[in-house]
C-alpha cells in the first residue's frame, strides 16, 4: 500500500517517473591514455629540468589512474605524498597550495582535514570542466608546481 501512496503522489505532484538521457548531463572522464600523456608530459618537464620526483594522476573523484616513480626520485614519501596530493586536488577542485596557504593565513583546523596541504597538486581541467588532477612529490615544493603544471598543460587538445 505504501508504493502505491508513493506512486500517486508522485504523479499528483507531476514528477516524471523516468529520466531521459537529454536529462541528464555528459561529461568528460579522464582517461588511461590521457592520464598517461599528463604523466610523460610532467616527467619530460622534471626530466629537463633534473628534478627527478613522483607523478600522480587522478579522476574527478580523486581515485589514482596513474602513478610514475622516476630514478633516483629523493624522498620515499613522495610514494604516497603524490597520489595525495592529486586526491587533494581533485576533491577541492583546486590548487593543493590553497589549503597550505590557508593555514598560514591561520585556518590552523585545516591541518586536521586528513588532506595533504603542501603544494604541487593541481586539478586537471579539460574544456572548463574537472576531470581529474596531477600531484608531484620532489624534493622541492616549487619543482612539484612547475612539473604539475607540466603535466596539466598536456590536457590540450587531448581526446
Amino acid at each position: 500500500m505504501r508504493v502505491t501512496l508513493g506512486v500517486i503522489r508522485i504523479l499528483a505532484l507531476g514528477i516524471p517517473l523516468s529520466t531521459s538521457a537529454a536529462d541528464l548531463s555528459m561529461r568528460h572522464v579522464l582517461t588511461l591514455e590521457a592520464a598517461k600523456s599528463v604523466l610523460a608530459a610532467a616527467e619530460a618537464e622534471a626530466t629537463k629540468k633534473g628534478w627527478p620526483c613522483v607523478v600522480a594522476v587522478s579522476d574527478s573523484a580523486g581515485y589514482l589512474i596513474a602513478l610514475d616513480r622516476m630514478d633516483d626520485s629523493p624522498m620515499l614519501a613522495s610514494v604516497e605524498l603524490a597520489p595525495e596530493k592529486a586526491r587533494t586536488a581533485a576533491l577541492f577542485r583546486k590548487p593543493s597550495k590553497a589549503l597550505e596557504d590557508s593555514i598560514h593565513a591561520g585556518r590552523v583546523a585545516a591541518v586536521t582535514s586528513g588532506f595533504v596541504q603542501l603544494a604541487g597538486g593541481l586539478p586537471l581541467i579539460f574544456n572548463g570542466e574537472l576531470v581529474g588532477a596531477i600531484g608531484v612529490s620532489s624534493a622541492q615544493p616549487d619543482w612539484d608546481v612547475q612539473i604539475a603544471a607540466a603535466g596539466a598543460a598536456a590536457l590540450v587538445g587531448v581526446p
